[in-house]
Protein backbone atom coordinates (compact mmCIF):
# COMPACT_ATOMS: atom_id res chain seq x y z
CA UNK A 1 0.00 0.00 0.00
CA UNK A 2 1.60 3.54 -1.31
CA UNK A 3 1.90 5.85 1.38
CA UNK A 4 -0.31 9.01 0.98
CA UNK A 5 0.84 12.36 0.34
CA UNK A 6 1.58 14.34 2.82
CA UNK A 7 -0.83 18.12 1.64
CA UNK A 8 0.89 21.28 2.04
CA UNK A 9 -0.51 23.37 4.41
CA UNK A 10 -1.62 26.64 2.05
CA UNK A 11 -1.90 29.11 4.56
CA UNK A 12 1.23 28.61 6.27
CA UNK A 13 3.30 28.79 3.20
CA UNK A 14 1.44 31.79 1.94
CA UNK A 15 2.44 33.85 4.99
CA UNK A 16 5.85 31.91 4.60
CA UNK A 17 6.09 33.29 0.87
CA UNK A 18 5.47 36.86 2.05
CA UNK A 19 8.55 36.61 4.66
CA UNK A 20 10.60 35.75 0.84
CA UNK A 21 9.23 39.04 -0.73
CA UNK A 22 10.35 41.14 1.96
CA UNK A 23 13.70 39.59 1.91
CA UNK A 24 13.98 40.54 -1.80
CA UNK A 25 12.32 43.71 -1.35
CA UNK A 26 15.06 45.01 1.27
CA UNK A 27 17.94 43.69 -0.25
CA UNK A 28 17.09 45.30 -3.58
CA UNK A 29 16.21 48.27 -2.15
CA UNK A 30 19.22 49.14 -1.28
CA UNK A 31 20.45 50.39 -4.45
CA UNK A 32 17.86 53.23 -4.16
CA UNK A 33 18.89 53.99 -0.37
CA UNK A 34 22.80 53.98 -1.29
CA UNK A 35 22.49 56.55 -4.06
CA UNK A 36 20.25 58.71 -1.65
CA UNK A 37 23.02 58.53 1.51
CA UNK A 38 25.86 59.17 -0.76
CA UNK A 39 24.33 62.50 -1.58
CA UNK A 40 22.69 62.85 1.63
CA UNK A 41 25.80 62.48 3.73
CA UNK A 42 28.13 63.89 1.23
CA UNK A 43 29.84 60.72 1.21
CA UNK A 44 32.38 58.58 -1.62
CA UNK A 45 31.64 55.86 -3.26
CA UNK A 46 33.41 53.48 -1.31
CA UNK A 47 31.72 54.55 1.97
CA UNK A 48 28.28 54.70 0.57
CA UNK A 49 28.97 50.89 -0.11
CA UNK A 50 29.28 50.20 3.24
CA UNK A 51 25.45 49.64 3.43
CA UNK A 52 25.43 46.53 1.52
CA UNK A 53 29.14 45.44 3.80
CA UNK A 54 26.71 45.93 7.03
CA UNK A 55 23.81 44.18 5.12
CA UNK A 56 25.70 40.99 4.46
CA UNK A 57 28.40 40.98 6.76
CA UNK A 58 24.79 40.60 8.96
CA UNK A 59 24.58 37.29 7.34
CA UNK A 60 28.20 36.05 7.84
CA UNK A 61 28.08 36.97 11.21
CA UNK A 62 24.39 35.26 11.53
CA UNK A 63 25.59 32.28 10.11
CA UNK A 64 28.21 31.74 12.05
CA UNK A 65 27.28 32.55 15.82
CA UNK A 66 24.45 29.66 15.26
CA UNK A 67 27.05 27.24 13.71
CA UNK A 68 29.32 28.19 17.29
CA UNK A 69 26.80 28.73 19.69
CA UNK A 70 25.32 24.82 18.24
CA UNK A 71 28.77 23.69 18.04
CA UNK A 72 29.86 24.75 21.64
CA UNK A 73 26.41 23.22 22.53
CA UNK A 74 26.97 19.76 20.27
CA UNK A 75 23.23 20.06 19.15
CA UNK A 76 21.71 22.60 16.58
CA UNK A 77 19.83 24.92 18.57
CA UNK A 78 17.61 25.81 15.61
CA UNK A 79 16.49 21.93 15.21
CA UNK A 80 15.88 22.25 19.61
CA UNK A 81 13.87 25.01 19.33
CA UNK A 82 12.31 24.30 15.96
CA UNK A 83 12.17 26.34 12.61
CA UNK A 84 8.56 28.19 13.87
CA UNK A 85 10.25 29.83 16.74
CA UNK A 86 13.37 30.68 14.73
CA UNK A 87 11.32 32.33 12.08
CA UNK A 88 9.35 34.42 14.59
CA UNK A 89 12.70 35.57 16.67
CA UNK A 90 14.13 36.44 13.35
CA UNK A 91 11.18 38.65 12.40
CA UNK A 92 11.33 40.23 15.59
CA UNK A 93 15.13 41.42 15.24
CA UNK A 94 14.58 42.49 12.16
CA UNK A 95 11.12 44.94 13.32
CA UNK A 96 13.76 46.44 15.87
CA UNK A 97 16.24 46.81 12.80
CA UNK A 98 13.58 48.60 10.76
CA UNK A 99 12.65 50.85 13.92
CA UNK A 100 16.04 51.76 14.35
CA UNK A 101 16.39 53.13 10.97
CA UNK A 102 14.02 56.36 11.94
CA UNK A 103 16.07 57.77 14.90
CA UNK A 104 19.02 57.12 12.80
CA UNK A 105 18.01 58.99 10.07
CA UNK A 106 15.85 61.75 12.35
CA UNK A 107 19.82 61.87 14.22
CA UNK A 108 21.30 62.33 10.49
CA UNK A 109 24.11 59.93 11.67
CA UNK A 110 25.58 57.37 8.81
CA UNK A 111 27.06 54.97 11.48
CA UNK A 112 23.39 54.69 13.30
CA UNK A 113 22.22 53.81 9.99
CA UNK A 114 24.37 51.01 8.95
CA UNK A 115 23.90 49.38 12.60
CA UNK A 116 20.43 49.40 11.85
CA UNK A 117 20.55 47.53 8.53
CA UNK A 118 23.30 45.01 10.36
CA UNK A 119 20.34 44.50 12.82
CA UNK A 120 17.70 44.00 9.73
CA UNK A 121 20.24 41.17 8.15
CA UNK A 122 20.68 39.71 11.47
CA UNK A 123 17.15 39.12 11.40
CA UNK A 124 17.08 38.16 7.78
CA UNK A 125 20.17 35.64 8.20
CA UNK A 126 17.84 33.77 10.60
CA UNK A 127 15.14 33.37 9.06
CA UNK A 128 16.54 32.47 5.73
CA UNK A 129 18.01 29.67 7.84
CA UNK A 130 15.07 28.18 8.71
CA UNK A 131 12.77 29.06 6.48
CA UNK A 132 14.22 26.85 3.40
CA UNK A 133 13.72 23.77 5.42
CA UNK A 134 10.33 25.13 7.05
CA UNK A 135 9.19 25.08 3.50
CA UNK A 136 9.86 21.82 2.65
CA UNK A 137 8.25 20.94 6.15
CA UNK A 138 4.89 22.41 5.24
CA UNK A 139 4.20 19.16 2.49
CA UNK A 140 5.22 16.29 1.28
CA UNK A 141 8.56 16.18 0.90
CA UNK A 142 8.60 14.89 -2.79
CA UNK A 143 7.59 18.78 -3.85
CA UNK A 144 9.20 19.98 -1.21
CA UNK A 145 11.41 21.68 -4.28
CA UNK A 146 8.63 23.36 -5.65
CA UNK A 147 7.71 24.88 -2.80
CA UNK A 148 11.21 26.61 -2.60
CA UNK A 149 10.75 27.46 -6.14
CA UNK A 150 7.88 29.52 -5.55
CA UNK A 151 9.68 30.89 -2.78
CA UNK A 152 12.50 32.09 -4.62
CA UNK A 153 10.31 33.56 -7.60
CA UNK A 154 8.19 35.18 -4.83
CA UNK A 155 11.29 36.74 -3.65
CA UNK A 156 13.05 37.51 -6.95
CA UNK A 157 9.43 39.48 -7.46
CA UNK A 158 10.27 41.42 -4.46
CA UNK A 159 13.23 42.34 -5.89
CA UNK A 160 12.12 43.99 -9.09
CA UNK A 161 9.31 45.73 -7.11
CA UNK A 162 11.55 47.16 -4.07
CA UNK A 163 13.14 49.52 -6.10
CA UNK A 164 10.59 51.11 -7.31
CA UNK A 165 8.45 51.47 -4.33
CA UNK A 166 11.40 52.51 -1.95
CA UNK A 167 11.87 55.29 -4.99
CA UNK A 168 8.37 56.16 -4.81
CA UNK A 169 8.25 56.99 -0.78
CA UNK A 170 11.57 58.33 -0.89
CA UNK A 171 11.09 60.86 -3.68
CA UNK A 172 7.40 60.89 -3.47
CA UNK A 173 6.97 60.08 -7.45
CA UNK A 174 9.09 57.29 -9.56
CA UNK A 175 8.46 59.11 -12.75
CA UNK A 176 8.15 62.43 -12.03
CA UNK A 177 10.60 65.28 -11.11
CA UNK A 178 12.66 64.89 -8.24
CA UNK A 179 11.35 65.85 -4.58
CA UNK A 180 13.53 66.91 -1.77
CA UNK A 181 13.30 63.86 0.59
CA UNK A 182 12.65 64.38 4.33
CA UNK A 183 13.23 62.72 6.98
CA UNK A 184 8.94 61.90 6.84
CA UNK A 185 9.25 60.22 3.80
CA UNK A 186 11.72 57.32 5.35
CA UNK A 187 9.85 56.97 9.00
CA UNK A 188 7.27 55.94 6.88
CA UNK A 189 8.88 53.67 4.49
CA UNK A 190 10.51 51.53 7.81
CA UNK A 191 6.88 51.78 9.32
CA UNK A 192 5.28 50.03 7.28
CA UNK A 193 8.37 47.90 6.74
CA UNK A 194 8.58 47.12 10.39
CA UNK A 195 4.25 46.99 10.87
CA UNK A 196 4.43 44.28 8.00
CA UNK A 197 7.18 42.38 9.59
CA UNK A 198 5.49 42.61 13.03
CA UNK A 199 2.30 41.09 11.58
CA UNK A 200 4.06 37.94 10.21
CA UNK A 201 5.73 37.71 13.14
CA UNK A 202 2.44 37.62 14.95
CA UNK A 203 0.50 35.03 12.41
CA UNK A 204 3.19 32.64 13.27
CA UNK A 205 3.33 33.41 16.81
CA UNK A 206 -0.73 32.07 16.96
CA UNK A 207 -0.81 30.22 14.62
CA UNK A 208 -1.67 26.39 15.09
CA UNK A 209 1.83 25.56 12.35
CA UNK A 210 4.26 22.37 13.20
CA UNK A 211 7.34 23.46 15.35
CA UNK A 212 9.41 22.42 12.22
CA UNK A 213 11.77 19.88 13.71
CA UNK A 214 14.13 17.28 12.08
CA UNK A 215 16.21 14.53 13.75
CA UNK A 216 19.37 15.60 11.46
CA UNK A 217 22.20 14.53 14.14
CA UNK A 218 24.72 17.78 13.97
CA UNK A 219 28.12 17.43 13.50
CA UNK A 220 30.74 18.21 15.42
CA UNK A 221 34.00 20.30 13.53
CA UNK A 222 35.77 22.46 16.93
CA UNK A 223 38.75 23.13 14.34
CA UNK A 224 36.81 24.56 11.63
CA UNK A 225 35.03 27.14 14.21
CA UNK A 226 38.43 27.69 14.81
CA UNK A 227 39.43 28.65 11.21
CA UNK A 228 35.94 30.58 10.97
CA UNK A 229 36.87 32.68 14.58
CA UNK A 230 40.18 33.42 13.27
CA UNK A 231 38.77 34.65 9.30
CA UNK A 232 36.52 36.83 11.64
CA UNK A 233 39.35 38.22 13.89
CA UNK A 234 41.39 38.77 10.36
CA UNK A 235 38.23 40.87 9.11
CA UNK A 236 37.56 42.93 12.31
CA UNK A 237 41.54 43.61 12.79
CA UNK A 238 41.61 45.36 8.85
CA UNK A 239 38.48 46.90 9.43
CA UNK A 240 40.45 48.53 12.39
CA UNK A 241 43.41 49.41 10.77
CA UNK A 242 41.26 50.82 7.99
CA UNK A 243 39.42 53.27 10.64
CA UNK A 244 42.91 54.38 12.47
CA UNK A 245 44.90 55.08 9.79
CA UNK A 246 45.07 56.76 6.50
CA UNK A 247 45.84 53.72 4.18
CA UNK A 248 43.89 53.76 0.86
CA UNK A 249 40.92 51.09 1.29
CA UNK A 250 41.52 49.20 -2.06
CA UNK A 251 44.83 47.43 -0.59
CA UNK A 252 43.34 46.67 2.74
CA UNK A 253 40.34 44.90 0.90
CA UNK A 254 42.67 43.60 -1.32
CA UNK A 255 44.55 42.12 1.49
CA UNK A 256 40.84 41.10 3.00
CA UNK A 257 39.88 38.93 -0.17
CA UNK A 258 43.02 37.61 0.04
CA UNK A 259 43.72 36.37 3.73
CA UNK A 260 39.69 34.81 2.94
CA UNK A 261 40.86 32.67 0.42
CA UNK A 262 44.23 32.02 2.27
CA UNK A 263 42.65 30.63 5.23
CA UNK A 264 39.87 28.57 3.76
CA UNK A 265 42.52 26.77 1.24
CA UNK A 266 45.34 26.30 4.53
CA UNK A 267 42.25 24.68 6.32
CA UNK A 268 41.27 22.21 3.91
CA UNK A 269 44.83 21.16 3.55
CA UNK A 270 45.35 20.66 7.13
CA UNK A 271 42.09 18.65 7.33
CA UNK A 272 43.58 16.56 3.83
CA UNK A 273 45.98 15.63 6.33
CA UNK A 274 44.52 15.13 9.68
CA UNK A 275 40.59 15.39 8.96
CA UNK A 276 39.25 14.84 12.53
CA UNK A 277 37.65 18.26 14.02
CA UNK A 278 37.43 20.03 10.34
CA UNK A 279 33.80 18.40 9.52
CA UNK A 280 32.93 19.66 6.33
CA UNK A 281 36.13 21.74 5.40
CA UNK A 282 37.87 18.09 4.35
CA UNK A 283 35.94 18.10 0.85
CA UNK A 284 37.84 20.20 -1.75
CA UNK A 285 34.64 21.11 -3.70
CA UNK A 286 33.37 22.32 -0.30
CA UNK A 287 35.70 24.96 -0.55
CA UNK A 288 35.84 25.87 -3.71
CA UNK A 289 31.91 26.24 -3.29
CA UNK A 290 32.21 28.42 -0.82
CA UNK A 291 34.85 30.99 -2.35
CA UNK A 292 32.54 30.62 -5.42
CA UNK A 293 29.43 32.02 -3.40
CA UNK A 294 30.99 34.56 -2.25
CA UNK A 295 32.33 35.59 -5.37
CA UNK A 296 28.99 35.34 -7.05
CA UNK A 297 27.33 36.96 -4.19
CA UNK A 298 30.00 39.67 -4.47
CA UNK A 299 29.30 40.61 -7.93
CA UNK A 300 25.32 40.04 -8.01
CA UNK A 301 25.37 42.78 -5.38
CA UNK A 302 28.08 45.14 -6.97
CA UNK A 303 26.42 45.33 -10.52
CA UNK A 304 23.31 46.66 -8.55
CA UNK A 305 25.27 48.44 -5.50
CA UNK A 306 27.50 50.84 -7.75
CA UNK A 307 24.74 51.06 -10.68
CA UNK A 308 23.03 53.91 -9.35
CA UNK A 309 26.52 56.18 -9.09
CA UNK A 310 27.12 55.09 -13.02
CA UNK A 311 23.85 55.98 -13.84
CA UNK A 312 23.92 59.11 -12.05
CA UNK A 313 27.75 59.92 -13.75
CA UNK A 314 27.44 63.09 -16.68
CA UNK A 315 28.29 61.45 -19.68
CA UNK A 316 27.18 57.98 -19.32
CA UNK A 317 23.69 57.68 -20.06
CA UNK A 318 22.74 61.18 -20.46
CA UNK A 319 24.82 64.45 -20.79
CA UNK A 320 24.35 65.98 -17.36
CA UNK A 321 23.77 62.37 -15.33
CA UNK A 322 20.50 60.92 -14.54
CA UNK A 323 18.84 62.40 -11.70
CA UNK A 324 18.36 59.66 -8.62
CA UNK A 325 15.05 60.12 -8.62
CA UNK A 326 14.86 58.32 -11.95
CA UNK A 327 17.12 55.46 -11.69
CA UNK A 328 14.81 53.45 -9.94
CA UNK A 329 13.47 51.46 -13.89
CA UNK A 330 17.00 50.43 -14.43
CA UNK A 331 17.65 49.30 -10.92
CA UNK A 332 14.09 47.38 -11.05
CA UNK A 333 15.51 45.85 -14.32
CA UNK A 334 18.36 44.44 -13.34
CA UNK A 335 16.66 42.83 -10.26
CA UNK A 336 14.01 41.57 -12.60
CA UNK A 337 16.67 40.14 -14.86
CA UNK A 338 17.15 37.32 -12.09
CA UNK A 339 13.42 37.22 -11.58
CA UNK A 340 13.46 36.53 -15.52
CA UNK A 341 15.76 33.88 -15.04
CA UNK A 342 14.49 31.83 -11.96
CA UNK A 343 10.76 32.20 -13.27
CA UNK A 344 12.04 29.92 -16.34
CA UNK A 345 14.62 27.79 -14.09
CA UNK A 346 11.30 27.05 -11.88
CA UNK A 347 9.87 25.67 -15.68
CA UNK A 348 11.41 22.60 -14.68
CA UNK A 349 9.95 21.85 -11.44
CA UNK A 350 6.36 21.00 -13.41
CA UNK A 351 5.41 17.75 -14.90
CA UNK A 352 5.16 18.89 -18.18
CA UNK A 353 5.91 17.30 -21.25
CA UNK A 354 9.33 17.84 -23.36
CA UNK A 355 7.66 20.06 -26.28
CA UNK A 356 5.59 21.83 -23.20
CA UNK A 357 8.85 22.55 -21.49
CA UNK A 358 10.46 24.19 -24.42
CA UNK A 359 7.85 26.01 -24.92
CA UNK A 360 7.50 26.98 -21.58
CA UNK A 361 10.99 28.21 -21.48
CA UNK A 362 10.55 31.06 -24.33
CA UNK A 363 7.39 32.04 -22.99
CA UNK A 364 7.87 32.48 -19.22
CA UNK A 365 10.93 35.33 -19.21
CA UNK A 366 8.73 37.08 -21.73
CA UNK A 367 5.74 36.68 -19.10
CA UNK A 368 8.47 37.71 -16.16
CA UNK A 369 9.24 40.61 -18.65
CA UNK A 370 6.16 41.81 -19.65
CA UNK A 371 5.64 42.04 -15.62
CA UNK A 372 8.31 44.06 -14.69
CA UNK A 373 7.44 46.75 -17.70
CA UNK A 374 3.73 46.83 -16.31
CA UNK A 375 5.11 47.17 -12.99
CA UNK A 376 7.27 50.55 -14.13
CA UNK A 377 4.50 51.68 -15.90
CA UNK A 378 1.98 51.80 -13.50
CA UNK A 379 4.13 53.21 -11.13
CA UNK A 380 5.04 56.31 -13.89
CA UNK A 381 8.18 55.69 -15.71
CA UNK A 382 8.69 55.91 -19.29
CA UNK A 383 9.62 52.39 -20.06
CA UNK A 384 9.84 52.58 -23.96
CA UNK A 385 13.85 52.74 -23.91
CA UNK A 386 13.76 49.22 -22.07
CA UNK A 387 11.69 47.19 -24.80
CA UNK A 388 15.07 46.28 -26.92
CA UNK A 389 16.37 44.54 -23.92
CA UNK A 390 14.68 41.61 -24.93
CA UNK A 391 17.32 40.72 -27.28
CA UNK A 392 19.48 40.33 -23.88
CA UNK A 393 16.77 37.67 -23.03
CA UNK A 394 16.43 36.10 -26.02
CA UNK A 395 20.38 35.75 -25.50
CA UNK A 396 19.45 34.15 -21.97
CA UNK A 397 16.88 32.08 -23.21
CA UNK A 398 19.79 30.02 -25.68
CA UNK A 399 21.84 29.79 -22.55
CA UNK A 400 19.95 28.34 -20.74
CA UNK A 401 18.65 26.16 -23.12
CA UNK A 402 22.39 24.97 -24.38
CA UNK A 403 23.24 24.10 -20.18
CA UNK A 404 20.62 21.61 -20.55
CA UNK A 405 19.82 22.51 -16.30
CA UNK A 406 23.46 20.34 -16.18
CA UNK A 407 25.53 22.05 -13.52
CA UNK A 408 29.16 22.27 -15.08
CA UNK A 409 27.77 23.38 -18.14
CA UNK A 410 25.16 25.96 -17.40
CA UNK A 411 27.78 27.64 -14.54
CA UNK A 412 30.53 27.59 -17.80
CA UNK A 413 28.38 29.34 -19.96
CA UNK A 414 26.56 31.85 -18.15
CA UNK A 415 29.99 33.25 -16.39
CA UNK A 416 31.24 33.26 -19.82
CA UNK A 417 28.21 35.14 -21.67
CA UNK A 418 28.44 37.48 -18.09
CA UNK A 419 32.00 38.05 -18.62
CA UNK A 420 31.16 39.04 -22.21
CA UNK A 421 28.62 41.32 -20.97
CA UNK A 422 30.28 43.23 -18.80
CA UNK A 423 33.23 43.96 -21.44
CA UNK A 424 30.32 45.25 -23.59
CA UNK A 425 29.23 47.56 -20.87
CA UNK A 426 33.02 48.65 -20.36
CA UNK A 427 33.57 49.33 -23.62
CA UNK A 428 30.16 51.38 -24.89
CA UNK A 429 28.13 54.50 -23.39
CA UNK A 430 24.69 55.02 -23.22
CA UNK A 431 21.96 52.32 -23.22
CA UNK A 432 23.99 49.86 -24.90
CA UNK A 433 25.95 49.91 -22.08
CA UNK A 434 23.37 49.75 -19.79
CA UNK A 435 21.53 46.90 -21.46
CA UNK A 436 24.73 44.86 -20.81
CA UNK A 437 25.85 45.49 -17.15
CA UNK A 438 21.65 44.81 -16.30
CA UNK A 439 22.19 41.58 -18.60
CA UNK A 440 24.71 40.46 -15.68
CA UNK A 441 21.71 39.91 -13.21
CA UNK A 442 20.17 37.24 -16.07
CA UNK A 443 23.37 35.17 -16.19
CA UNK A 444 23.37 35.57 -12.36
CA UNK A 445 19.89 34.17 -11.97
CA UNK A 446 20.95 30.53 -12.06
CA UNK A 447 24.09 30.48 -10.90
CA UNK A 448 23.43 30.09 -7.21
CA UNK A 449 21.75 26.25 -7.29
CA UNK A 450 24.79 25.50 -9.82
CA UNK A 451 27.50 26.30 -7.40
CA UNK A 452 25.41 25.19 -4.72
CA UNK A 453 24.64 21.98 -5.39
CA UNK A 454 28.74 21.46 -6.71
CA UNK A 455 29.80 22.53 -3.72
CA UNK A 456 27.79 20.21 -1.40
CA UNK A 457 28.00 17.04 -4.05
CA UNK A 458 29.36 14.10 -2.17
CA UNK A 459 29.91 15.55 1.11
CA UNK A 460 27.43 12.42 2.54
CA UNK A 461 26.67 13.21 6.54
CA UNK A 462 28.08 16.56 6.32
CA UNK A 463 25.72 18.25 3.48
CA UNK A 464 23.94 20.41 6.30
CA UNK A 465 27.06 21.22 7.86
CA UNK A 466 28.27 22.34 3.79
CA UNK A 467 25.33 24.39 3.24
CA UNK A 468 25.59 26.47 6.70
CA UNK A 469 29.25 26.75 5.31
CA UNK A 470 28.15 28.17 2.36
CA UNK A 471 25.74 30.61 3.19
CA UNK A 472 27.97 32.06 5.85
CA UNK A 473 30.30 33.23 2.32
CA UNK A 474 27.13 35.74 1.31
CA UNK A 475 30.20 37.43 2.92
CA UNK A 476 31.23 38.26 -0.72
CA UNK A 477 28.19 41.11 -0.85
CA UNK A 478 29.84 42.99 2.16
CA UNK A 479 33.66 42.87 0.39
CA UNK A 480 33.38 42.57 -2.98
CA UNK A 481 30.78 46.21 -4.01
CA UNK A 482 33.00 48.43 -1.55
CA UNK A 483 36.26 47.09 -3.16
CA UNK A 484 34.71 48.08 -6.64
CA UNK A 485 33.58 51.30 -4.72
CA UNK A 486 36.95 52.40 -3.54
CA UNK A 487 37.91 51.62 -7.50
CA UNK A 488 35.50 53.93 -8.81
CA UNK A 489 36.42 56.64 -6.09
CA UNK A 490 40.27 56.66 -8.06
CA UNK A 491 40.31 59.77 -10.37
CA UNK A 492 41.89 57.99 -13.32
CA UNK A 493 39.91 54.78 -13.38
CA UNK A 494 36.13 55.91 -11.98
CA UNK A 495 32.70 54.71 -12.08
CA UNK A 496 32.40 53.09 -15.31
CA UNK A 497 35.81 51.48 -15.76
CA UNK A 498 35.32 49.78 -12.03
CA UNK A 499 33.08 47.19 -13.55
CA UNK A 500 36.36 45.22 -14.53
CA UNK A 501 35.60 44.12 -11.24
CA UNK A 502 32.61 42.30 -12.20
CA UNK A 503 34.15 41.31 -15.08
CA UNK A 504 36.94 39.60 -13.63
CA UNK A 505 34.64 38.01 -10.97
CA UNK A 506 32.75 36.21 -14.14
CA UNK A 507 35.63 35.13 -15.05
CA UNK A 508 36.87 33.52 -11.95
CA UNK A 509 33.90 31.87 -11.88
CA UNK A 510 33.81 30.34 -15.35
CA UNK A 511 37.23 28.73 -14.32
CA UNK A 512 35.36 27.68 -11.09
CA UNK A 513 33.06 25.84 -12.94
CA UNK A 514 35.97 23.58 -14.36
CA UNK A 515 37.85 23.07 -11.53
CA UNK A 516 34.59 22.22 -9.70
CA UNK A 517 34.11 19.66 -12.51
CA UNK A 518 37.80 18.51 -12.23
CA UNK A 519 37.79 17.69 -8.37
CA UNK A 520 34.29 16.29 -8.27
CA UNK A 521 35.30 13.99 -10.98
CA UNK A 522 38.47 12.71 -9.13
CA UNK A 523 35.95 11.43 -6.52
CA UNK A 524 33.74 9.24 -9.34
CA UNK A 525 31.11 12.43 -9.64
CA UNK A 526 30.64 13.69 -12.99
CA UNK A 527 26.93 16.01 -11.94
CA UNK A 528 26.78 16.64 -15.72
CA UNK A 529 26.53 12.73 -16.40
CA UNK A 530 24.45 12.16 -13.32
CA UNK A 531 21.81 15.33 -12.67
CA UNK A 532 19.44 15.75 -15.77
CA UNK A 533 17.06 18.24 -14.51
CA UNK A 534 16.65 20.91 -11.97
CA UNK A 535 18.70 23.49 -11.32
Amino acid sequence: MTQAKQPTNTGALATLVIVFFFWGFIAASNSIFIPFCKTHFHLNQFQSQLIGSAFYGAYFIGSLILFLISNSLKYDILNRIGYKKGIIYGLWISVVGALLIIPSANANSFPAILASFFVVALGFSLQQTCAQPFAILLGDPSTGSHRLNLGGGVNSFGTTLGPIIVSFFLFGSVGGEHKNVTVTNINNLYLIVAGVFAAVALFFTFSKLPSGKNEEKFELANKAAKSLLIMTGVIIAIIIVGQLTEIHKLPLLLVTLACIIFILFSSNSSAVKNNDGWGAMKYQQLIFGMIGIFVYVGVEVTIDNNFGALLKSPGYLTDLGLDESKISKYISLYWGSLMIGRWTGAVSVFNLSKSARKIATIIVPFVAFAVILTANRINGNDVSDLYAYAICIVIAIAAFFYGQEKPVKTLFTVSVLASVAMVVGLLTHGIVSVYAFMAGGLFCSVMWPCIFSLGVGGLGKYTSQGSAFLIMMILGGAVIPPLQGSLGDIHDIGFHDSYIVAAICFAFLAWLSLKLKSVLHAQGLDFDQQIGGGH
